[in-house]
């Protein structure tokens, strides 16, 4: 039943409010601190465009070394 389910997750089931406990808990973090809540959250968890292009990029240049030291290999060993 869709109308019993947590307002804020929508995972939980709730019978007589419309946040579960762990999401009452963030409704309460947003009444104390209000804007700070957000831009917490958005330092912590956001990964933002510029962080993923060079988690990106590392990978990238990891990956390729790691080809180039097997190339390396299998040519010495000719």
């Amino acid at each position: 039943m869709a109308f019993l389910t947590c307002k804020l997750c929508e995972a939980e089931t709730c019978y007589t409010t419309h946040f579960c406990d762990k999401c009452r808990k963030i409704k309460h973090l947003i009444n104390l601190y209000g804007e700070r809540v957000h831009e917490v959250l958005d330092k912590v968890l956001v990964v933002h465009k510029s962080e993923q292009q060079a988690r990106e990029h590392t990978e990238i240049k990891g990956e390729v070394t790691k080809r180039i030291g097997v190339l390396k290999e299998g040519a010495s060993k000719d």
